[in-house]
This record gives C-alpha cells, structure tokens and sequence, in this order.
C-alpha cells in the first residue's frame, strides 16, 4: 500500500479533547439559572455523544416542557460558547500522535456532533497546523450517526473509500455506528467518555487504550 493515499478522520470530545470538566462546570450553571437539580460529572459523561440539545435534555428533569428546555439550552450554549476552553485539554499522548501523523503525510479530519461554532474555537486552539477539514454539527449535514459529515471530509480531504486507506477513531457507540455507516474500519479509544467493555462489546474494527497504539495501527497497515 505505499502508493495509497491515508487519512483519519477524529471524533472531537472524548477523544482528541478531554471536554468534560467544561461541559459539567457549564450545564450545572444553565441548571442552576433555572433551579433545577445539578448533575454530577458521571452524569454528564453518560449524556455527551449525541450534540448539546440531547446533552442538556439528558440533564433536565422528564418533565420539563419544550418552551423551558429551549430558555435552558439558550444560557447554556451562549455560556458555553464564552467557556469552552477554561478546563479543556489534549489527552495523554494526542499531541504527540497528530504530530507523527502528519510527519507521515496522513490527510486528518475531525467530524463532531458539537455545534460548529465550538468545533471552530477548539480546531483553532488545539488542531489548526494539524486538521485542515473540521466539521460540527451544521444545517447541511446529517449529525452522526449518520455519514454525511464523514462523506463531506472525504471529499474534502480527496480521499476514496475504494482505494485509500482510510481509519475513523473515537470514542462512543455513537461514533462505530458513524463508521460503519461510512463503511470504513472504526478504531475506539479506551480513555473517553465510553468504558473498555462497552466499546468491546460493540466489536469495533480496532481497540486502543493509548494513542500509541492508533500509530502502530497505522503503520503496520500502511506497510501491508
């Protein structure tokens, strides 16, 4: 495979971006605004995956009406827009693994359900000498689980299913339905937002527990 083409496309929270002390400090001062209960921070790792509306659902009481859900979700997204990189950071290990990818010449793409907006703020500060393609939740696109924001990458990146190499990571049952409805091998990452046995059970293509791994996971197939 030395003439083919490879590219990654990343999942964003949980798996490049530990997001989660933001999501919580940010969800919890919508909910306090309104009175409601607070979340824990395992709550809210159990809510993320599916886009802000479904998390801040997720935190609200069952009984809530949509006229208050939407005064709620309003606070919230403008708060988080304003805080969405007071706590936010790498994982472990990402810099360094982006930073090889690239040394390999592998196109890098980031698909997330987090609105567009936040996915520009986080891209600029953390990904701009890296990803060059980065897509959030937007009007013209279906979100994941669907492929069509993994499709747009694609073509953006000029990349083919038929005959490049092609991986997409991340953390959630969210993001293997998302490969496998783009038809391309999903390798899940063991340190976000998802336990080991839940991904495992889910039986993705690839298994990881450090970046490391998703390196040699690239170069043994880059060299088959």
């Amino acid at each position: 495979m030395k003439n083919v083409k490879t590219g990654i496309i990343f999942d964003l929270d949980g798996t490049l971006l530990d997001t989660l002390d933001d999501l919580h400090a940010c969800v919890n001062y919508a909910l306090k605004n309104f009175n409601y209960p607070l979340r824990t921070k395992a709550e809210i790792r159990s809510f993320v995956g599916n886009g802000i509306k479904l998390l801040v659902k997720r935190a609200l009481p069952k009984d809530v009406d949509d006229k208050k859900f939407q005064e709620v979700f309003q606070l919230f997204q403008e708060y988080y827009t304003a805080n969405l990189n007071n706590h936010t950071k790498f994982y472990p290990g990402i810099m360094p693994l982006l930073a090889e990818l690239r040394k390999l010449n592998i196109s890098l793409g980031l698909v997330s359900n987090k609105f567009q907006e936040g996915v520009d703020k986080l891209a600029q500060e953390f990904f701009a000498e890296y990803i060059t393609v980065a897509v959030g939740t937007r009007p013209d696109l279906k979100s994941k689980p669907a492929p069509d924001a993994v499709n747009y990458v694609l073509r953006e990146l000029r990349l083919n299913k038929d005959t490049d190499l092609l991986f997409y990571v991340g953390d959630s049952d969210v993001d293997i339905e998302t490969a496998r409805a783009a038809q391309i091998p999903v390798i899940s990452v063991t340190w976000g937002f998802k336990k080991r046995g839940f991904l495992e059970a889910l039986g993705p293509d690839y298994l990881v527990d450090n970046p490391e791994e998703i390196l040699e996971i690239i170069r043994e197939a880059k060299n088959n």
